[in-house]
């Protein structure tokens, strides 16, 4: 819509004037009058959205006013960008600089006055804008937060009944795949505690929520154990008074209480009051479905009294900090409601879809089709349910649901049966703040059934501008703060989650990035280009998104305007695609090509002055072009697994860099100790990158001690990341790390086995979390033990004398532990009662004299994952494995024939050590690459695998 565009560009605007103190002459005026006018617009973005976007509004004239908005705001930001570009060239030093300005100042005679008319011109257009605004009569509002539902409008209208609302009056007959839900919900509700007690059902549209809570709350049992009960919808637009009132209008309404006559007249505290008093000595149960309002629990707080009678209080929300702000002033419980299984899903199907006719039962000339319809339905109850009552009014032919299932996309934005998911759906997409909206559309760039890692989509929102610095926190942290949000909000889902617990990669559902991609097009935010499409791309579009190699989609004139490009073909990409792309696309902020089949940076990407991310990583690019030191506005530089190995001099020019990360690993041949990671060599000057935040793997044996000496003024680190490291380099690296008092990731690595490596920091990191060293130590530093930040480890080639154990044991925060590599040289590992109260992952691998492991009872308590790897000299598996309970994985890998035998299931003498544990695998390598390995798996307590 165009409040975010608009806003977006109003930000800005605001940038611009306060850090651009030289502004040619006009243009600070221009540009102050633009602001004014953005301004008065803003107060009526929500309404002209909301009825550009009503299907019961039919004034096109409000949509072309919309759309003309966007335009002008992408005008602005273009316009900005120009400028930039024009007036930030590099003037060179000495003293002919004074005679370089002169020059430059008539060569860019001609573009200033370019850009100064297209400033005016926008102006002009805004003005106009505005003024047109007053025809259509657009109400005012104040609130960042979403606009009102216009259900009621459509409702009087007669075109719409909310879609929500049928959720309310499913029969129990027809609901599938709750039973181990509504079970939970039916003991939080009737046993527990007295205490007032809040019951939230949260998750994303479309699940069930509101279905599943309401089945519960008509309940036979449920009903007699409550003395009154009131189901309330509370939806985006509400008031307070008009929920109680509501509510005392049920309580009574089967007795004629002169308190209902009185109710419209009172006062809000009389109002609370009244309600106080009426559920003083009664089990009430309260029902709140539909609620959006972080804030909700203290509106209502004070009219449901701690009677201490067992009264209980249902939520449903998309929201989880709706239901964890409750905590605050209730006893919680919440239910993370989750998609169908795939057999329930199934079920839900054809009980839909063949409800009246075959018995509910699918025909097996259907079954095939059938399959794959419920499969892009993605396990949603909603979906499920929409689709096959669409199915049902269709003849039981192979041919017509061939063609639903051929046009599904096409059809969830046609046809009336499936229109009320594509509603839902939007709905949280409505309710966002301007500047997560942006952030959310971000996902329909990635292709369906993609796993997106969060630092990657975090560094692209940075780099489009769309975080906002708060003075306080790095962009990064506000970007993490972010894309929680999201997922708090059940729009965006987890697909993996990392041992901290944080999240790695992320996904959202495909039927709503069916939503995404929509209204992706109709703002205008990115133009996707699919496989089987070849059609060049027309208008104003700010992103490209292909997956596909042609180069058809660099045709357009327009396409100079990108803000960013994103690739996804693995083959047949073209060397004279990246030309054409830095010659043509000179405001480019987003290069991201992670991935393709390129091999080659063309010399003129100096071209592209905008770029603030390009990913290069798992591509075959051998080498950067030196121009790569005129991207000055770059933060990110990604060139892991690729195979470039030097980084030109000139990359120490971008002081605006926060993340360089390059290295290659050689997964095509058997694990190697120090030849499996290669690093990058970099050039003396790198004091100069003071930005920044994450550098690896630089080999710092081509630099030396100068090198790691200038390391000292990289003082906003969080990750660093040295290989070949000499033992003359110790002195330097320990100076060089206590000056990064943000330092949160260490990874050093010796130039060869034996290269002792002093690490005796004269204080130790304060914030560090995690540490790979990779070196010989002999004894183990003893600023170490002393880290409570650290929550993973791993140790390598370190030839410890003494065990390790007995240092690291009371490390307060650690989740992981590595030793790796003849970390250890003594022959036993002894884990003692107490220790690693926290840790979840151990990992002991390439241990050559190992030959006993004690687990004593009480230690490891929290272990969840164990690793044993090539330890030859251990023939028999740790007894104390048997006392760990939340072990859940082991994970044995070219281990000794004996020590494998006496697990065996069948004859294994120590079988009944790890009998409990889910899983058991045992690897065994076959080569000659390092991932060739033959899997064998043990079920060891009945468990699929």
């Amino acid at each position: 819509m165009a409040e975010t565009a608009v806003l977006f560009a109003l930000g800005e605007v605001f940038q611009f004037l306060k850090e651009e103190t030289n502004l040619l002459s006009g243009v600070h005026r221009d540009f102050l009058d633009i602001k004014d006018e953005l301004e008065i617009i803003q107060v009526f973005l929500k309404d002209a959205d909301r009825r550009a976007a009503d299907e019961a509004e039919n004034n096109d004239g409000i949509r072309t006013w919309v759309k003309h908005m966007r335009v002008a705001s992408f005008r602005i930001e273009d316009v900005i960008d120009e400028y930039l570009l024009l007036m930030h060239g590099v003037n060179p030093p000495g003293c002919g600089a004074l005679v370089y300005k002169f020059a430059s100042s008539i060569k860019t005679l001609i573009p200033r006055h370019r850009i100064a008319s297209e400033i005016k011109d926008i102006k002009l257009s805004i003005r106009g804008i505005r003024k047109r605004s007053e025809r259509y009569n657009f109400q005012i509002s104040h609130e960042p937060g979403p606009s009102s539902s216009n259900s009621t409008r459509e409702t009087e209208n007669g075109r719409w009944c909310d879609p929500r609302m049928s959720s309310l009056f499913i029969e129990e007959t027809k609901i599938v795949g709750f039973e181990g839900p509504r079970e939970e919900l039916f003991g939080w509700l009737l046993e527990g505690a007295a205490e007032r007690t809040v019951i939230s059902v949260v998750g994303m549209g479309g699940l069930g929520k509101t279905t599943l809570a309401k089945l519960v709350f008509d309940s036979p049992k449920v009903t007699a154990h409550f003395d009154c009960r009131a189901c309330i919808t509370v939806s985006q637009s509400y008031t307070v008074r008009g929920l109680l009132i509501n509510m005392m209008e049920q309580f009574c309404r089967e007795i004629e209480d002169p308190l209902l006559q009185m109710l419209q007249k009172l006062d809000d505290k009389s109002l609370i009051t009244e309600v106080r008093k009426y559920l003083q000595h009664k089990r009430y149960l309260i029902f709140f479905d539909d609620v959006w309002k972080e804030d909700f629990s203290d509106q209502v707080e004070l009219a449901m009294p701690n009677n201490d009678e067992g009264s209980r209080i249902i939520i449903t929300t998309r929201m989880m900090h709706v239901a964890e702000f409750f905590k605050k002033s209730f006893l919680v419980h919440v239910h993370n409601l989750q998609l169908l299984s795939p057999n329930k899903a199934w079920k839900l199907f054809c009980k839909k879809a063949f409800r009246f006719e075959l018995d509910g039962h699918c025909p097996p000339e259907l079954e095939a089709v059938s399959t794959e319809i419920v499969q892009k339905c993605k396990q949603l109850p909603l979906a499920i349910v929409a689709i096959g009552g669409l199915l049902s009014t269709k003849s039981k032919t192979l041919f017509e649901w061939q063609k639903v299932n051929q046009n599904m996309s096409l059809e969830l934005g046609r046809n009336a049966h499936l229109t009320s998911i594509t509603k839902i759906l939007s709905l949280s997409y409505d309710d966002l703040p301007y500047y997560l909206k942006p952030c959310i559309l971000y996902f329909g760039i990635y292709p369906e059934d993609y796993s997106i890692n969060h630092k990657r989509l975090t560094r692209q929102w940075i780099a489009e501008g769309f975080v906002k610095s708060d003075g306080r926190r790095t962009l990064e942290q506000i970007a993490e703060e972010y894309l929680s949000e999201l997922i708090y909000r059940s729009l965006v889902q987890v697909s993996k989650l990392g041992f901290e617990g944080r999240v790695k990669t992320c996904h959202v559902h495909d039927l709503l990035r069916v939503v995404i991609i929509r209204k992706m097009k109709h703002l205008s935010f990115c133009h996707f280009v699919h496989e089987d499409d070849e059609s060049v791309v027309t208008g104003i579009t700010r992103r490209l998104s292909t997956a596909t190699s042609s180069n058809n989609v660099l045709k357009s004139k327009n396409n100079s305007y990108f803000r960013a490009i994103h690739v996804f073909e693995k083959g047949g990409l073209s060397d004279s695609f990246m030309a054409k792309l830095c010659a043509k696309s000179r405001i480019l902020k987003v290069l991201e090509m992670q991935g393709t089949s390129l091999n080659h940076i063309p010399n003129n990407l100096g071209n592209l002055d905008h770029l603030r991310y390009i990913n290069l990583s798992n591509t075959k690019v051998k080498a950067l072009p030196k121009s790569v030191g005129e991207l000055q506005n770059l933060e990110t530089l990604d060139l892991r697994e690729t195979l470039v190995h030097e980084i030109p001099r000139e990359i120490n020019k971008l002081t605006k860099l926060r993340h360089l990360l390059a290295f290659n690993r050689n997964y095509e041949e058997k694990y190697s100790i120090l030849g499996f990671t290669t690093g990058v060599l970099m050039e003396k000057g790198i004091k100069n990158l003071t930005s920044l935040q994450n550098i690896c793997y630089v080999e710092v044996d081509h630099g030396g001690v100068d090198l790691i000496e200038e390391m000292k003024m990289l003082r906003q680190l969080r990750k660093l990341g040295l290989r070949h490291v000499k033992r003359e380099h110790g002195n330097a690296l320990c100076a060089a790390v206590v000056e990064m008092q943000h330092l949160e990731s260490l990874n050093i690595t010796a130039i060869v086995e034996d290269e002792i490596i002093d690490l005796n920091f004269v204080s130790s990191p304060p914030k560090i979390r995690r540490l790979h060293l990779k070196a010989r130590l002999e004894k183990l530093p003893d600023w170490i033990p002393k880290l409570e930040c650290l929550v993973k480890i791993r140790l390598g080639l370190s030839k410890l004398k003494h065990d390790p154990m007995q240092s690291l044991k009371n490390l307060p925060n650690l989740l992981k532990l590595s030793l790796w590599d003849n970390a250890y040289d003594g022959e036993n590992l002894h884990f003692q009662n107490g220790g690693f109260q926290k840790l979840r992952e151990l990992i002991l691998s390439h241990l050559n004299r190992v030959n006993s492991i004690l687990i004593e009872k009480g230690a490891l308590l929290s272990l969840e994952y164990f690793k044993m790897e090539k330890i030859p000299q251990l023939k028999e598996v740790p007894s104390g494995i048997k006392l760990l309970d939340k072990l859940k994985v082991i994970d044995l890998v070219d281990m000794p024939d004996e020590f494998v035998k006496s697990i065996d299931p069948d004859e294994g003498h120590n079988h009944w050590i790890i009998k409990h544990v889910p899983l058991v695998f045992i690897h065994r390598w076959l080569g000659p690459k390092f991932y060739d390995y033959e899997i064998r798996t043990i079920n060891s307590s009945s468990n699929e695998t």
